[in-house]
């Protein structure tokens, strides 16, 4: 995952890197849904990344919307990149001791409730 994908501005050429399938989508909407197979799955054959799209009913407007989310993800993978990487911190003495603190005075707390008789419900 530490690759920079390049993403194509053309929605064929990115296509072209894709393996597209498609499907017959499931849930409401009756005869539509059930004899069409206007769901698509693209998967991003460089990256690896797989996009499914079912929400219209025609398969085009299915592949246009799944282009534009690989794009997102591609994007924020490659954003992922350039972001700077996280610094393990340690909790200082102090605070793992008032965190402890803390839990006892609620276990404490919850020690001296008392339950509650069946006559006094």
């Amino acid at each position: 995952m530490d690759t920079r994908y390049h993403i194509p501005a053309d929605d064929a050429d990115l296509l072209a890197e894709c393996e597209v399938q498609t499907f017959r989508a499931t849930g409401p909407g009756g005869q539509g849904v059930n004899t069409t197979d206007s769901a698509v799955r693209l998967k991003h054959l460089p990256s690896g990344i797989t996009v499914v799209c079912r929400r219209e009913r025609s398969q085009l407007q299915n592949k246009r919307l799944c282009l534009e989310r690989l794009r997102d993800k591609l994007e924020a993978h490659n954003a992922a990149l350039d972001a700077p990487k996280r610094v393990p911190t340690r909790k200082s003495r102090s605070v793992k001791a008032r965190q402890v603190e803390t839990k006892r005075r609620h276990a404490r707390v919850k020690r001296t409730r008392g339950r509650v008789d069946a006559g006094e419900e």
